[in-house]
């Protein structure tokens, strides 16, 4: 687990000291500092620490720097079943607030989010309060995020770098999963393999994002990860009139990657609203496609997108203009559940639920004629 916390004090130490005891801290590690400047701001002294090795769905209590409050954060089961809170478009709103508190309202092993996480956009000190917004939820449970269009925070004359405070606040295990850049990476929790990809930076089939992906799908064990999920943040299926048709170049250059690796879920963002269509590849319902969903509706300031395309497409299954947040708990190798529940005023409402089923564990899917060294 890497444990990400900022210091105004330039002083304090890259170290974060932990135990499965309160107080008791019996492990030690030391990481890496950074900071950035943007203009006329500067950040505090970002400090990135890599903890562990780790057991299994155990809790553990830790501090940051040497001394300060004591948080505990509970990790991942090694097994089935896992659990994972999924929401995009967060910002820092009343309404973001109300997402976080029904997401922290019922447990969950893991946090997806498929890009804009601040809605800083440029105004850098809006970083440190959506920081302040999610600690009490990413201190105890691991955020794992992509970035999208909000993150990218080019500034004509002042500011040519893309994605600096993102990159400098939310590391993400690229290196370990073999990727040169923080904007798309994967990691493995209980048999579930993920994949966040970049929306916002190069995908063409000469890209090195292209050539990554490609190389971490081949990897895949699917007895040991029966499940493959992607996310991303510009969606490639969408019939809401928001953002329409940004997700396919992408969509254009590397849906057959997905569909080829028999990839189970594609959770996107961008649009404020929630969409979920049936199995689809190259526009067309296949049983062997992805299951895309859209969840951008996590409670920004941009409000919602609520003008979808009217008559329905027959691949969209339910879509809705409504503030959420979506779990998805895989039972076991072959069964997950996926749940939408809307922000319904105080309390969370249950308003789209479906079983799936793994595509590992589909025949039809994996054509015996087919060399094991071709899936």
């Amino acid at each position: 687990m890497r444990v990400t916390f900022i210091t105004e004090d330039n002083k304090v130490e890259s170290v974060v000291e932990y135990g499965k005891q309160p107080g008791k801290y019996d492990g030690k590690a030391t990481g890496e500092c950074t900071s950035y400047k943007y203009i006329f701001y500067k950040s505090g002294k970002i400090h990135h620490v890599k903890i562990g090795p780790l057991q299994p769905n155990t809790t553990y209590y830790y501090r940051c720097g040497g001394n300060g409050p004591e948080f505990s954060f509970k990790t991942p089961p090694s097994t089935f079943p896992v659990e994972f809170a999924i929401v995009g478009d967060l910002g820092q709103t009343e309404w973001t607030a109300a997402t976080l508190s029904q997401i922290k309202s019922q447990d969950y092993d893991v946090f997806l989010l498929p890009g804009d996480l601040s809605y800083a956009d440029t105004s850098q000190p809006l970083w440190d309060s959506f920081g302040r917004l999610v600690e009490p939820l990413a201190s105890q449970r691991p955020w794992m995020v992509t970035e999208g269009n909000h993150e990218i925070e080019f500034f004509p004359i002042f500011e040519h770098t893309t994605f600096k405070s993102y990159n400098a606040r939310w590391l993400m295990p690229h290196t370990e999963s073999l990727s040169d850049s923080n904007l798309y990476y994967s990691f493995d929790v209980a048999g579930v393999h993920t994949v966040m990809l970049g929306s916002y930076t190069d995908f063409d089939s000469d890209s090195d994002q292209y050539q990554w992906l490609q190389a971490d799908l081949a990897k895949v064990d699917r007895k040991t990860t029966p499940w493959v999920v992607v996310l991303l943040h510009a969606p490639w299926y969408n019939t809401n009139e928001a953002h329409e048709g940004e997700g396919e170049s992408m969509r254009v250059a590397m849906e057959s990657l997905l569909f080829s690796a028999r990839v189970d879920v594609v959770f996107s963002g961008h649009v404020h609203a929630y969409e979920r269509f049936k199995r689809v590849y190259n526009n067309k319902a296949d049983q062997c496609g992805p299951i895309y969903i859209t969840i951008g509706d996590g409670g920004n300031r941009e409000g919602l997108a609520l003008s979808f395309k009217k008559p329905p497409s027959p691949l969209s299954e339910f879509r809705e203009s409504s503030f959420g947040h979506g779990r998805l708990k895989v039972m076991d190798g072959k069964r997950a559940h996926w749940s939408w529940h809307r922000n319904n005023d105080s309390n969370s409402l249950l308003a789209d639920e479906v079983w799936l089923e793994s595509l590992s564990t589909s025949s039809s899917c994996w054509p015996s004629s087919r060399s094991s060294d071709e899936l």
